[in-house]
């Protein structure tokens, strides 16, 4: 039989300690702490290029992430540096150093497309109905949103449901986004609870049903590629919604130009880009993408790989806590003097509010405690930094864990699940400090 050669990340995927004992030489303990020592420290570092400080602390299992990186740059018109992930439907993030703003520039917006975006996007003659369970079915312009209720303006995060799940082990079906399928915009529109109020909310409504003017991947004119919703009590929140200028000004087309909702804190496709109508339903909405195993999770915590029935399957509702290195980008070789590595990032928690974010460069042994900030209005992203202490040359890895409002703090490694969703385990980046 001719023999197989397997690839770095494969082995590592499929038995991430093997492949540590295989290509290193490191032997797991118990508490999942590397014993890398010999021939092993010796050909890990000889792949980094420097040594590794730290090399006690570091878990079994572990791909550097100097190694677990290597994504390449695609230009997109109206975009810059983002990712492509495919091409049909577009889906392309944004590599996190480019993420460092507090505000997300437009060109910088990650995107995430169901089906084909509309051609025809004249925002002067755009309607948006609302229907459905209400006292008067509403047909608006974008000229009536401006004059007939109160324009706002917020910094909202909006996040793929996706996000992390390149870092699942076994891997998911579905796109590979890394940690870039995140942003902070700054979004001007009306509140989505304003316009549903002045249809009249009927006491029998649950659930509001979304709808685009994106088509199908097929081409079928009557299939839709995606139409989600959200229960009526989230749909009210003040902090929702129909956008229709993007950072002072138009939305990027791949985000929805002219009119989309931003439902913050839930997953980004409750979002619906090239908004046209509003349903109002006395039943949880049941368009594509809402129901089956999209967008949902299992009820309970599942092995690796278990085939888990459908009914046993939640929808996703509000995002877990979660945090982000913009800087300094990983894999970026400091000042050979460097004593002291000044890092920050941002972090955002859903429905909730970020009370924490602490730092590490040994592999969890010792934490510092970073200076957060407020966010500049409720679903906006939190901006933090610090500074850790190193001793000298060699490799080092930066990782970042925040907890929330409610003690909810990103694991390690999270549970794995059959759609790939909600992963919120730790960011880490890679930094070296040569001879």
């Amino acid at each position: 039989m001719a023999r197989k050669e397997r690839g770095f990340f494969e082995l590592y995927s499929k038995d991430p300690e093997r492949a540590d004992y295989m290509i290193f030489g490191r032997i797991p303990y118990p508490d999942r702490r590397g014993f890398l020592k010999g021939a092993g420290l010796t050909a890990m570092t000889a792949v980094l290029g420097t040594g590794i400080p730290f090399h006690r602390n570091m878990p079994s299992g572990l791909i550097p992430a100097a190694l677990a990186e290597g994504l390449q740059d695609f230009k997109i018109e109206g975009k810059d540096g983002l990712t492509v992930l495919n091409d049909r439907p577009v889906n392309a993030e944004t590599p996190a150093h480019l993420l460092d703003a507090d505000i997300t520039p437009t060109d910088r917006h990650f995107i995430r497309n169901n089906g084909i975006p509309p051609e025809e996007v004249d925002a002067s003659t755009w309607t948006i109905t609302i229907d459905g369970l209400v006292d008067e079915p509403l047909t608006l312009t974008i000229d009536d949103l401006k004059s007939r209720f109160d324009v706002v303006t917020y910094a909202l995060q909006v996040e793929c449901g996706g996000n992390g799940r390149a870092f699942f082990n076994p891997p998911a079906k579905g796109n590979q986004w890394t940690v870039g399928a995140i942003a902070n915009s700054r979004w001007t529109g009306v509140r989505l609870a304003d316009v549903l109020r002045a249809a009249g909310v009927k006491d029998s409504v649950i659930y509001t049903a979304h709808y685009g003017a994106d088509t199908h991947l097929s081409g079928d004119p009557d299939k839709l590629p995606i139409s989600r919703g959200v229960p009526i009590e989230k749909a009210m929140s003040p902090y929702n919604l129909i956008a229709f200028a993007q950072n002072g000004g138009p939305i990027h087309p791949m985000n929805g130009a002219p009119v989309r909702l931003v439902i913050p804190g839930w997953p980004g496709s409750c979002s619906q880009k090239w908004l046209k109508r509003i349903e109002l339903r006395d039943v949880v909405h049941d368009g594509p993408k809402m129901t089956g195993t999209s967008y949902r999770v299992p009820e309970y915590d599942v092995a690796p790989g278990t085939k888990v029935p459908t009914e046993d399957f939640k929808i996703i509702q509000s995002m877990p806590v979660k945090s982000l290195i913009t800087s300094p980008q990983s894999g970026v070789e400091l000042p050979a003097d460097t004593r002291a590595l000044a890092v920050r990032g941002h972090a955002w928690a859903g429905d909730n509010f970020v009370s924490r974010v602490d730092v590490t460069a040994d592999f969890g042994k010792t934490w510092v405690q970073a200076e957060l900030g407020a966010p500049v209005n409720p679903y906006a992203w939190q901006t933090w930094n610090a500074e850790i202490p190193v001793p000298g040359r060699g490799y080092y890895e930066v990782w970042a864990r925040a907890t929330d409002s409610e003690g909810n703090e990103q694991p390690f490694a999270i549970n794995w699940n059959p759609k790939g969703y909600l992963n919120n385990s730790l960011h880490r980046i890679a930094a070296t400090v040569p001879a």
